[in-house]
């Protein structure tokens, strides 16, 4: 697939947010040669139904006015070239893609809540490792809930990885300390482990994740080398406090942030690279291995508006 067509994806799955941001602007802007008042607070009124928060849209705000103060608001095309630089200007901090240092095996715990998708975007990530020819295995660490173990042994068959599980109800720690060790015998490239889902207010099972580290810890001092934490785009700013419970916890480094094709609030992106300044490693925009994208500021914040990338580099 090439990288245009993948693009046209990634703003195929931001368009019911890119829709809600756009839909009748064209409109409200003919014949203006300023911003006023009233496109003003019906671009803040968009921008928080896309959940992009308060605080972020004020800042947006306040810079596009200075934007557009710079030049004359003639057409539509003005306005949109000044939000979409706004945007990618919050974005391109957290533009930061994982960089797996020759350490062997590279160890990616993946972290978050029940239902955020991240069994599936193991998955993902591991078939496009394959893909790079880099050799990659499995560990099963949600051992609460069969079908998590079953669906990541279904990963394992479809890219032939292994799969390195124990039975219902064993010790995450321990199988994923067995899984270290055993990816470390076999000079596998990357090791990524899978956790049980859980709240982000459950102390109990924080401090679970946290014996996770330990463990390996005890075979490898700098393991895991990433803790990638989940989050679905879908909850809105619910993920914020998600994302800094997690990261008080066990010291995320990483965001993958999933199902942003389900709803018009894709703005969440925005607020979360905002707020908490995290590398973005990945985006999901749909069920394909290819809608798992690996985050690009320029890209979404032109997908967002259903626009192509101010860069003229698409990757």
């Amino acid at each position: 697939m090439t990288d245009v067509r993948v693009f046209q994806r990634l703003r195929k799955g931001l368009s019911k947010t890119s829709d809600a941001l756009t839909e009748g602007l064209a409109t409200a802007v003919l014949g203006k040669k300023e911003l006023d008042d009233n496109l003003i607070t019906e671009i803040e009124d968009r921008l928080v139904m896309a959940d992009v928060g308060i605080d972020t849209t004020n800042k947006i705000i306040t810079d596009l006015v200075a934007r557009v103060s710079r030049t004359q608001l003639t057409n539509i095309d003005v306005l949109y070239d000044a939000l979409q630089e706004s945007i990618a200007e919050i974005l391109l901090p957290c533009n930061k893609p994982l960089i797996m240092a020759r350490i062997k095996p590279f160890a990616i715990l993946v972290v978050g809540v029940n239902g955020a998708g991240k069994t599936t975007t193991i998955g993902k990530i591991a078939q496009r490792l394959v893909e790079y020819r880099q050799s990659v295995m499995l560990a099963a660490g949600d051992t609460f809930r069969a079908a998590a173990v079953e669906q990541l042994q279904e990963w394992g068959k479809r890219i032939d990885v292994p799969v390195i599980a124990q039975k219902s109800g064993a010790d995450s720690a321990a199988v994923v300390f067995d899984a270290y060790q055993s990816a470390k015998a076999r000079n596998v490239d990357v090791l990524i482990a899978d956790t049980a889902g859980r709240l982000h207010t459950q102390q109990n099972l924080m401090e679970e994740l946290q014996k996770i580290k330990r463990a390996i810890q005890k075979i490898e001092p700098d393991a895991p080398h990433e803790t990638l934490l989940v989050l679905e785009g879908g909850t809105g700013q619910n993920a914020i406090n998600q994302a800094i419970e997690f990261h008080q916890a066990l010291g995320v480094t990483g965001l993958a942030i999933t199902k942003l094709d389900g709803s018009a609030k894709g703005g969440i992106v925005l607020a979360i690279a905002d707020k908490l300044q995290l590398p973005i490693r990945y985006i999901g925009v749909g069920e394909a291995v290819e809608d798992l994208r690996v985050f690009n500021a320029h890209q979404y914040a032109g997908a967002l508006l259903g626009r192509e990338p101010i860069t003229a580099e698409i990757t």
